[in-house]
């Protein structure tokens, strides 16, 4: 098995990735949501890409097994995010029958090192009930004085 940083000539792959998972995570697409989201993933990937973008796959034999992303943003350094750069891990997709077998702690370990790396203070998830004991294996925590929140613009 190989984990590796994707690169530009990944960007099919992480576009197939990024739709298994929304499919894994939401159920259902329509046809129209899938064509919209292929089409910004193509202009994201290509901007961001290995700038303000990682994304780790494992593989074997050209074979994906299981990958996360992170994006990464900059903003006004406080005591939390001393660098002012932040990480928001997402798209972490394991396949069924690739699970419960270390893969995903490996990739996630590895996107950890490369924030590392970057400089990245802090890194933030949204963590599903079966995700959330990987998550607290791997060091992270849930925060005791901020609590998720958003508001949906679109």
């Amino acid at each position: 098995m190989n984990i590796r940083k994707a690169t530009i000539d990944d960007i099919d792959i992480l576009i197939k990735l990024r739709i298994d998972y929304l499919l894994a995570d939401n159920g259902n697409l329509t046809t129209d949501e899938k064509n919209a989201i292929r089409s910004q993933l193509t202009t994201y990937f290509s901007k961001h890409i290995n700038h303000d973008f990682i994304a780790i796959l494992a593989e074997t034999d050209n074979n994906i097994l299981s990958t996360a992303f992170l994006a990464i943003s900059e903003k006004p350094a406080n005591p939390a995010f001393i660098t002012g750069k932040t990480g928001t891990l997402l798209n972490v997709l394991t396949y069924p029958e690739y699970r419960r077998i270390g893969i995903a702690s490996r990739v996630i370990s590895k996107i950890i090192d490369e924030a590392k790396q970057l400089g990245v203070s802090s890194i933030n998830l949204s963590a599903t009930k079966e995700g959330k004991p990987l998550y607290e294996k791997l060091g992270f925590t849930e925060s005791p004085k901020y609590t998720s929140m958003k508001m949906q613009l679109v």
